[in-house]
């Protein structure tokens, strides 16, 4: 039978599901929340600096007709995360989708960057995703259903410089998803990852109005434009979607062609 392209029947859809979301007030995680609630999901937005009603985040969620949950979580804090956890425990259904996405950086030469520099990149680039996925994976296995979606980094292959605690972490996520998948796929649960390239976010601003090191990055993507936020977040709807069923821990470069430069 061929699929149905569009409404609620599209593979594409995740209509009525639910999806949590870090690092979603702003840039990726705004645009993944967007995408998700445009493609029909209910959103639990989470971020260290979230408003209560969530800000623009909640707005464009209610403005596709989805209900909008916001959670204010410093992930960097292990306890905070154990309370987020207990709170997304006693919503009124259990979590469909899982985008991790928040993450922070540190940029110091390597012989300069400090102990707790590195706990802190590590805590919350690595440690808080992984307890996420950790439990609700957990919970997603035992319906035999769901979809985890890992925000991956061009220096989960290359090395970067003065990001030792950065690229450490985003080399990690990499494996955990494949590590994660392996586990999970027999329970139907997908776990993937998404590997941004340079994208025209609030993070990038300070690059994109350079102009040499503009033009040194977009020289090197055979696309010749920046990554638009959206590029992330339709990317995110395909692998939440039963349209990725077969997809198990893949980490999808979403770069315009850099990394196969």
């Amino acid at each position: 039978m061929e699929p149905k392209w569009t409404g609620a029947n599209s593979p594409f859809s995740v209509a009525g599901q639910l999806a949590v979301v870090t690092g979603a007030r702003r840039g990726i995680g705004l645009a993944i929340a967007e995408a998700l609630a445009s493609a029909g999901a209910d959103i639990v937005g989470v971020s260290r600096s979230l408003e209560p009603d969530g800000g623009e985040v909640g707005r464009r969620v209610r403005a596709h007709g989805r209900r909008f949950w916001a959670i204010q979580t410093d992930l960097g804090d292990r306890d905070a995360v154990q309370a987020l956890l207990r709170d997304i425990s006693e919503l009124d259904r259990p979590i469909d989708i899982l985008a991790n996405n928040a993450g922070t950086i540190y940029r110091e030469p390597a012989v300069q960057h400090s102990t707790s520099e590195w706990d802190r990149v590590l805590e919350t680039n690595l440690t808080a995703p992984f307890l996420l996925a950790q439990s609700i994976g957990a919970q997603m296995a035992a319906r035999g259903r769901g979809k985890i979606i890992f925000t991956a980094s061009l220096l989960s292959f290359q090395g970067g410089i003065n990001v030792v605690s950065y690229t450490a972490s985003k080399h990690a996520i990499a494996g955990v998803t494949k590590a994660l998948a392996n586990e999970w796929a027999p329970a139907q649960v997908n776990v993937n990852a998404i590997t941004p390239g340079y994208i025209a976010t609030d993070n990038t601003q300070a690059l994109r109005n350079d102009p040499e090191r503009s033009e040194a990055i977009l020289d090197r993507i055979p696309a010749g434009r920046w990554g638009a936020a959206e590029d992330i977040g339709w990317t995110a709807v395909y692998l939440a979607s039963r349209a990725s069923d077969y997809v198990n821990g893949a980490v999808i470069a979403v770069d315009g062609g850099w990394l196969g430069r």
